[in-house]
C-alpha cells in the first residue's frame, strides 16, 4: 500500500484484484463506503469532496475510484460489468479487514451498492441509495448525454448544467476542472468503453432482479432530487416500494447532484440514519 498526497484526488493505492486502486480512507469509527457516479471526469474525491470531511468526523469513510474511473488502474481488456464492480467493493472490505459496512451509492454507484447488498448481505449493515440506477427505466436524454460525452469545454458545460438544478454551480472553474479531468491520458478511451451506444442495454445491465430487491433485509434510505434530469425520480419511488425496510426522501429544487446541492441536508440525513442504527438493535 502506498499513499500519495500531492493531489487531493489521490489517496492510498491498494492492490485489489491485481489492479492498483485509488482509495480515500479518512476518519475513525464504524466504516462507511461511498461509491461514486459515472460522469466524465469523475473521481471519488470529485464526487464526495464535500461529504467525506463531514462524515469522517464520526465515521471511518472509504471512497474508492471504481474500475474504469479516476486514478484506479485500467485493465487492458476493458471488461467492465456489475460483477467486477461488486467484487471490487468486496475486495476493498477484505483488504481493509472490514467484516461489515454501511454503504452509500450515487447513481451508477447506487446500482453497485444495491447489487453488493443483494449478493453479499452479510457484508452490508445499512444502505443509502441516491439518484440510483439499479431498477428498470427508459434511458433519459440526460443520461445518454453523460455516457455519450465527447471531450470539449462546451460539452462539459452542458453536462454540468444538466446535473445541477442551481445553474450558478456551473462556474467556469468547475467546468474547466471537470473538462481537464476528462482528458487525462487514457481517460476518454476508458470512459468511452464503459457505456457505448446503444446505451439502454447498460441501464438494463445495471439492474438487479425485482424478486431479489424485494428480499433485501437491510434498512435503506433512498434519496433523490426532484428536478433530476439524469435519473428519473420514479426509480427511487420504485426502490422505496420494493425494498421492505426503505424510506424515501425527495429534495425539492435539486438536480442529480444531491450531495453537492443539498450537502448539509444530505450529510445530516445520512449521519442520523447510520447513527440511529447503532443506538438500537437492527
Amino acid at each position: 500500500m502506498t499513499t500519495r498526497t500531492e493531489n487531493p484526488e489521490i489517496g492510498q493505492s491498494l492492490s485489489l484484484g491485481g489492479l492498483a486502486t485509488n482509495v480515500h480512507d479518512q476518519g475513525r469509527g464504524e466504516p462507511v463506503v461511498l461509491i461514486h457516479g459515472s460522469g466524465p471526469g469523475v473521481t471519488a474525491w470529485a464526487n464526495w469532496r464535500g461529504v467525506i470531511p463531514v462524515l469522517a468526523q464520526k465515521f471511518r469513510v472509504l471512497a474508492p475510484d471504481m474500475l474504469g474511473f479516476g486514478y484506479t488502474e485500467r485493465p487492458a481488456e476493458a471488461n467492465y460489468n456489475l460483477d467486477r464492480w461488486v467484487q471490487q467493493v468486496i475486495d476493498l472490505l477484505d483488504a481493509k479487514g472490514i467484516a461489515q459496512t454501511d454503504l452509500v451509492g450515487n447513481s451508477f454507484g447506487g446500482a453497485v451498492a444495491l447489487a453488493t447488498a443483494i449478493r453479499h448481505p452479510e457484508r452490508v449493515r445499512r444502505l443509502v441509495l441516491m439518484g440510483s440506477v439499479g431498477v428498470p427505466f427508459d434511458l433519459t436524454e440526460g443520461l445518454d448525454a453523460v455516457w455519450g460525452y465527447s471531450p470539449g469545454l462546451d460539452a462539459m458545460r452542458n453536462l454540468v448544467r444538466l446535473f445541477a438544478y442551481d445553474q450558478s454551480l456551473a462556474t467556469d472553474d468547475l467546468v474547466q476542472m471537470r473538462y481537464e479531468a476528462s482528458i487525462r491520458p487514457g481517460y476518454q478511451e476508458s470512459f468511452a468503453a464503459l457505456f457505448p451506444a446503444p446505451r439502454q442495454r447498460w441501464v438494463d445491465a445495471l439492474c438487479s432482479p425485482e424478486s431479489e430487491i424485494r428480499q433485501l433485509p437491510h434498512e435503506t434510505l433512498v434519496l433523490h432530487g426532484r428536478e433530476d434530469r439524469i435519473i428519473p425520480l420514479h426509480t427511487s419511488w420504485t426502490l422505496s416500494q420494493w425494498i421492505p425496510k426503505a424510506q424515501l426522501h425527495v429534495f425539492s429544487q435539486c438536480g442529480h447532484w444531491t450531495q453537492i446541492e443539498q450537502a448539509s441536508r444530505f450529510t445530516r440525513l445520512v449521519t442520523d440514519f447510520f447513527s440511529e442504527g447503532r443506538s438500537a438493535a437492527d
